[in-house]
């Protein structure tokens, strides 16, 4: 078995937004074989409970035929507090601050998972966050600052306190 076929399932979500941003997916069969090309082992009820976690929807795309798509969350409804824990226990793998910066490394290719996840969190004291490849550079309001909203990350993703921090 391939690394590609044991994602976990946030991993295994995360291809699958992809796969909708760069395809036209109009059917779930349609999906799974898209990924089996990805080299990802999924059936379709798998496939049918991912979509339904990513709150996927069917638009009507060109020429009229409904595809998958994943609407973007309004500011007003924010994701579930377990499913922000789930993203940073997966994805972040160290922290650090300054001032109101707070900096997470991810593996490469990850940072855009964990900025999403971030920024849809309604997360007290986030204003907002900038994903690179493998970084994220989350911004604190004032009030919070760097240090404090960094605790409050590294202890949703899992992780010790930093040796050198206070």
């Amino acid at each position: 078995m391939s690394d590609a076929s044991r994602l976990s399932k946030t991993q295994r979500q995360h291809r699958i937004a992809r796969l909708l941003e760069a395809n036209v997916v109009t059917s779930q069969t349609q999906l799974v074989d898209l990924l089996a090309t990805d080299g990802v082992v999924a059936t379709q009820a798998t496939v049918s409970r991912d979509l339904e976690d990513l709150g996927a929807i069917k638009v009507r795309v060109a020429g009229g035929e409904p595809a998958y798509a994943i609407p973007e969350l309004p500011t007003e409804q924010a994701a579930p507090p377990d499913h922000l824990r789930r993203v940073l226990g997966d994805w972040v793998v160290e922290t650090d601050h300054s001032l109101n910066l707070v900096v997470l490394r991810t593996p490469p290719g990850s940072a855009h998972v964990v900025g999403s996840a971030l920024d849809r969190s309604g997360l007290p004291g986030l204003v907002g966050t900038v994903a690179g490849d493998d970084t994220v550079i989350c911004i604190a309001s004032e009030s919070t600052g760097g240090g404090s909203l960094a605790a409050t990350l590294r202890d949703l993703a899992g992780l010790l306190p930093r040796k050198d921090a206070p």
